[in-house]
């Protein structure tokens, strides 16, 4: 096995340890207008991979927890995405949010992945974490390391360890304001 086969080999696996998308479709109504989501994540992104690398991996984000749910993250509504193709092969997932925390410009969001060309991970909850960081922003997400088949428990991401790819990270972080927040 060459070393770009392995190297198809290892981001397909990564794939089906975990999946891949497009672009995030709308699920949730827009808040009311004067009244703050109590937080959010929305945006597209790819991921950032050094030449020759031809890997495709973009992540998109509709998530919302809306103003009369602040002491409730997992009444979060919403969807996200994500897709890796290397040369053609590779898949998609989507995924039905159920927990968004954001921090700052961090958010958390977990979710049920119920729309895939990956059969392993329909009804699989995977988290991601982002940094909202401008034209820089970071990601993370749950199926990395030995064991991808993990259980993830709602409102639980990874540290954002991914770059994004220079002029494609449109993340938009709203900071969450618990009810007990001064």
């Amino acid at each position: 096995m060459n070393r770009r086969t392995k190297i198809a080999a290892v981001a397909f696996a990564l794939l089906i340890g975990a999946g891949a998308a497009g672009a995030a479709t709308a699920s949730s109504p827009a808040p009311a207008a004067g009244v703050r989501e109590a937080a959010a994540l929305t945006g597209t992104a790819k991921l950032f991979r050094p030449a020759p690398a031809d890997d495709d991996i973009t992540f998109s984000f509709d998530a919302h927890l809306a103003s009369e749910d602040r002491a409730d993250p997992q009444a979060a509504t919403g969807t996200f995405r994500w897709s890796h193709y290397t040369r053609g092969t590779g898949g998609y997932a989507v995924a039905k949010v159920d927990c968004l925390v954001t921090g700052g410009k961090v958010a958390v969001v977990t979710g049920v992945v119920f729309d895939t060309d990956v059969k392993e991970l329909r009804k699989k909850r995977v988290g991601i974490t982002v940094h909202d960081l401008g034209g820089q922003d970071r990601l993370g997400y749950s199926w990395v390391g030995r064991d991808t088949r993990a259980k993830v428990p709602p409102c639980l991401g990874s540290a954002p360890f991914e770059t994004v790819k220079a002029g494609t990270g449109d993340f938009d972080v709203v900071p969450w304001e618990p009810p007990y927040r001064q």
